[in-house]
């Protein structure tokens, strides 16, 4: 196969969106338990209102047509076809910026912030390897080492043998595996989650520490059940989700809902699961939590410079003592005033304005 890049254009077929407002308008719903909405998982009553959103007021058009106002490419690497957009800078010599999502996350959670940084950075930002755009039934299916090793290989591709990264989720994972991995390419990391190993049995040295341990104890106990089951047993959940859009929309929506300090407004929210819903590539999401379940933990030390902006919702924020640990060239640590787990989304402003900032720095510094 060739390695060029080919030009992509997304086109869902109207028989796939008549699918889906027939299977939505046959939804069936459970009860839900006399307890306080969303503390057993997504709200009934917040369901059947998206629901019925999706199948009668939801334009997946207009969404398309956003997401094809981008210049968007596939290029085959490894065995798979990789989805990737590609805008240049407004001026030349900009330096090579790599954005990398998570989960559930896609390349939706970029729409507004690619704009703001292509006046000073070019911008490579994937689909992850099994998702959405990046999913073929049938291909390899690759974890957090695998996929840092194709950004590696699609950067030199493009022709960026030197280049920035930005990430959260597992986007964050992913762009800190190749500070790690491939540090020579590195210029610099800029993340709004760090990939610390999330040890309950830490032995707290002061009281920033003993804070987090507390933090990390509820999550550990209360918000990892996803990861359980994604990462042990993904075929059982993807029949579900892969069948049901209401299904899809109530594990997708709640996460979004609870790692959120401001959730998205419901059109961005319903662009992503329905790029979801239409690629069938939920179960093939799952698998880096599969991988990362039943191998070490990806990331140990990374030495290039880096970057962190801790938003206050986001579900864990070691602190920089303990980040320390793993990233030890720590250049800038900037605690912002409001966002979550979603910053792409919830504040693509102050997040383009903390990694301006810090490559800036970074350049002046030489």
């Amino acid at each position: 196969m060739s390695d060029v890049p080919r030009p992509f254009r997304l086109a869902i077929p109207q028989s796939a969106l008549t699918d889906l407002r027939e299977r939505l308008t046959r939804t069936r719903f459970p009860d839900e338990p006399p307890l306080e909405p969303w503390s057993t998982g997504t709200g009934l009553a917040y369901l059947k209102e998206l629901i019925g959103y999706w199948e009668s007021g939801f334009d997946w058009r207009a969404q398309e047509a956003r997401l094809n106002g981008l210049r968007q490419f596939t290029i085959p690497i490894r065995g798979i076809e990789l989805h990737f957009i590609h805008e240049p800078a407004k001026r030349p010599g900009a330096m090579p910026l790599l954005l990398s999502h998570g989960w559930p996350g896609s390349i939706v959670e970029f729409l507004e912030l690619i704009p703001l940084l292509t006046q000073h950075f070019t911008v490579v930002a994937p689909s992850l390897p099994g998702y959405t755009l990046s999913f073929r039934p049938g291909q390899a299916r690759f974890g957090l080492e695998e996929i840092a090793d194709c950004y590696a290989e699609l950067m030199s591709l493009l022709g960026y043998e030197r280049f920035g990264a930005q990430g959260g989720d597992w986007g964050a994972f992913v762009a800190s595996r190749l500070g790690e991995a491939h540090a020579e390419r590195l210029i610099g990391l800029h993340l709004n989650l760090l990939a610390v190993r999330r040890d309950p049995k830490i032995e707290a040295q002061d009281v920033h520490e003993a804070a987090y341990g507390e933090q990390l104890a509820h999550w550990l106990k209360e918000e990892t059940g996803y990861q359980a089951i994604q990462g042990t047993k993904p075929q059982t959940l993807a029949y579900a989700l892969t069948d049901s859009p209401a299904g899809l929309a109530a594990w997708i929506a709640e996460k979004f809902r609870s790692w959120s300090d401001t959730p998205p407004e419901r059109d961005t929210m319903l662009a992503n699961i329905a790029l979801y819903w239409f690629t069938g590539a939920i179960g093939s999401s799952f698998w880096p939590y599969y991988a990362r379940w039943h191998r070490p933990w990806p990331v140990q030390k990374v030495a290039v410079p880096t970057a962190y902006a801790e938003f206050p919702k986001e579900i864990l924020r070691p602190p920089r003592s303990l980040a320390a640990q793993t990233y030890t060239d720590i250049r800038r640590w900037s605690v912002m005033p409001r966002g979550g787990h979603f910053a792409a989304l919830e504040q693509p402003r102050a997040l383009a304005t903390e990694i301006i900032e810090f490559f800036g720095q970074l350049r002046e510094a030489g």
